[in-house]
């Protein structure tokens, strides 16, 4: 196995409301973090098409209305087919980068006019195979209007060389039970893309480090107002920056290694030496002896759950 690995994280904005265009700035930052030697790179959060920061989609408590109805299906156009062309755009990138990918996307089911959206994150290796997605398992506040929930099936580790690498998406991060089942599965590279901007998500991820015992990298937009289309939902008036980033990567003990970023668009890198993942779990193992699974036990369902099973009846 590796023992140094050099990752990196995107602090940007999408082209927002428009997949192809984004994709294509993905691609360019893509080659932009191999150019640094990075062989992992993370994305954003709901980064193709977007993260809709400020909209209501016209719903409020017993009604909706039809700019809104309007808005989300803009949203839902824009939105990513997996398997489809921007996987095989971003694909094509990795694999001319020879570098493993995770990209945030709003994902729809290619088989459907209309219907759910999910928050999800993408997974591409260096020969620029898409890997297992993870779909978000609860989205968030105003989230759930526009994004459905993932189930078991897609909490995704992927091994590579360097280490297992996995994670959940923003405010997942806040589910022990989530966290706990994610440590079970050998993640020593965690990703916690977020659209969280707050100071306390610092406290958040080096917690994580802490308590999984693994490096840990966290990216997120830095948007402005500007950056909003001015014919999709008025947000209104407010601050000009509408999410100011902090994107970092965090070591096994807590520690900053490169970040946190804000106010600025950038590429964060650092250089991982897994040798330190055994030396910060000598003293604290949360799935190994620091557990009492005489007293907890952790239960999780990873079949894919169908809203819809059809059983063809026997031949008579």
């Amino acid at each position: 196995m590796t023992t140094n690995v050099r990752v990196a994280v995107v602090q940007a904005a999408p082209v927002i409301l428009d997949r192809q265009a984004t994709a294509l700035k993905v691609c360019q930052l893509i080659e932009a973090a191999a150019a640094q030697g990075a062989q992992l790179v993370l994305f954003p959060e709901a980064f193709i098409p977007a993260y809709p920061r400020g909209l209501s989609f016209g719903a409020v408590v017993g009604s909706r209305t039809e700019e809104g109805r309007q808005a989300y299906s803009r949203y839902w156009e824009e939105a990513v087919e997996v398997p489809g062309p921007v996987t095989e755009l971003i694909g094509s990138a990795a694999r001319q980068a020879a570098i493993y990918v995770a990209v945030g996307v709003v994902e729809r089911e290619s088989n459907q006019r209309g219907g759910t959206l999910y928050c999800t994150l993408l997974y591409f290796g260096p020969d620029g195979q898409l890997l297992p997605k993870h779909r978000k398992l609860k989205p968030t506040g105003s989230e759930r209007l526009i994004w459905g929930e993932g189930d078991g099936s897609t909490l995704t580790t992927v091994g590579t060389d360097f280490g297992t690498v996995g994670g959940l998406i923003c405010w997942e991060n806040y589910m022990p039970l989530a966290r706990t089942a994610m440590y079970s599965k050998g993640v020593d590279i965690y990703l916690a893309p977020t659209a969280d901007a707050r100071d306390s998500w610092q406290a958040t991820i080096q917690h994580i480090a802490c308590e999984g015992r693994c490096f840990v990298l966290s990216c997120n937009q830095f948007v402005t107002r500007d950056d909003m289309p001015k014919d999709w939902e008025d947000i209104g008036t407010g601050p000009e920056v509408l999410c100011r980033g902090g994107s970092a990567i965090v070591g096994p003990l807590g520690q900053y290694l490169a970040g946190p970023m804000f106010d600025e668009e950038g590429i964060l890198v650092a250089d991982l030496d897994m040798g330190l993942i055994p030396r910060a779990r000598y003293d604290f193992d949360v799935v190994g002896h620091y557990s009492r699974p005489d007293v907890f036990r952790l239960i999780v369902n990873e079949a894919p759950t169908a809203s819809v099973v059809s059983i063809s009846q026997p031949a008579t």
